[in-house]
C-alpha cells in the first residue's frame, strides 16, 4: 500500500526530519557513500500509483514543506553540463492562473490543482552565462576559476556550433528532465501531478511577461491532490509489455 506523505514523514528517522528543517537541500553537503535505496516495491508502487491528473481537489493544497521539497528536486534536477538553462515559475495569483487556462485548451487543471509551474527555457545560452556558472562552481567547490579552463571551453566549443534556434531547442529538451524529476518526485511523496504540453506558449509568454526576459514558455505542471470524482483514478494504467520498448543489442 502507498503511503500518504504524512504516513512517510512518520516512519523517517529522526535525523531525516533534521536535514530537512534548516539547510536547503542543494546546500547540503554531498550525501555519504551510505545511502540507502528505497525499498523496490515503493517505487514501482508510486509510479503505478500516478496518472496524469485531469481533476484535483480544490480544497486539498501542499504542504508548505511538501511543496518545498518538490521545488528543490527541481533545483536538484540534472542537465547538460550542469548548467541549468531554465526558469521555473510558481504561478501562485488565482487571477493570472485563470488568464492562462484559455491558453490551456481551458483545461480545468490550470485553476483547480493546489500549484501550477510553468518550466520556461532560455533563448540562448551566451558566454556570460557560461562564465557565471564557471564563477559559482568555483565558489561552491573552493578552486580557482581558472582550474575550469577545460571544462569552460568544452561548453564554449559545443555551444557556438549551434544557433540561437538551435541553442532554445537545446534547452528546451533539458527542461523535459526537470519535468520528469518533478514528477517522480511527487509520486514518491504522494501528490498528484500533470505535465502540460496542451498550452500555447506564445500565449503564456504574453501572460507572463516574459518577452524580453530571455526566456520561453516550454511546458507546465499542476500538482495537488486528486479528485474523487476523477474517473481517469481508476483506470488501469497501460503500457506497452517491456518486450515491445525495451531491446538488448
Amino acid at each position: 500500500m502507498f503511503e500518504s506523505p504524512v504516513q512517510q514523514l512518520e516512519t523517517r528517522p529522526a535525523c531525516w526530519l533534521i536535514r530537512y528543517s534548516g539547510l536547503r537541500a542543494r546546500e547540503m553537503p554531498l550525501p555519504s557513500p551510505a545511502m540507502h535505496p528505497i525499498d523496490l516495491s515503493d517505487l514501482m508502487a508510486a509510479l503505478r500509483w500516478r496518472y496524469a491528473t485531469k481533476s484535483f481537489d480544490t480544497g486539498k493544497k501542499l504542504a508548505p514543506e511538501v511543496f518545498d521539497a518538490l521545488l528543490d528536486a527541481l533545483v536538484l534536477a540534472p542537465s547538460s553540463f550542469g548548467i541549468q538553462p531554465w526558469k521555473f515559475i510558481v504561478v501562485q495569483d488565482p487571477e493570472l492562473r485563470a488568464e492562462l487556462q484559455p491558453a490551456s485548451w481551458n483545461q480545468p487543471q490550470v485553476t483547480e490543482a493546489s500549484h501550477f509551474v510553468v518550466i520556461a527555457a532560455r533563448e540562448s545560452v551566451a558566454a556570460a552565462q557560461v562564465d557565471d556558472w564557471i564563477a559559482h562552481i568555483a565558489k561552491v567547490r573552493g578552486v580557482p576559476e581558472a582550474s575550469l579552463a577545460d571544462y569552460r571551453g568544452r561548453m564554449t566549443g559545443f555551444l557556438a556550433a549551434m544557433d540561437d534556434g538551435q541553442k532554445f531547442a537545446w534547452a528546451s529538451r533539458q527542461t523535459y528532465i526537470a519535468l520528469g524529476q518533478l514528477m517522480t518526485s511527487a509520486a514518491l511523496l504522494a501528490v498528484d501531478a500533470c505535465p502540460m504540453e496542451g498550452i500555447s506558449p506564445p500565449a503564456y509568454d504574453q501572460i507572463l511577461g516574459l518577452p524580453g526576459s530571455g526566456y520561453r514558455t516550454v511546458v507546465a505542471c499542476a500538482l495537488g491532490y486528486r479528485s474523487a470524482q476523477d474517473k481517469y483514478a481508476l483506470v488501469p494504467k497501460s503500457r506497452f509489455e517491456r518486450t515491445q520498448v525495451v531491446e538488448y543489442r
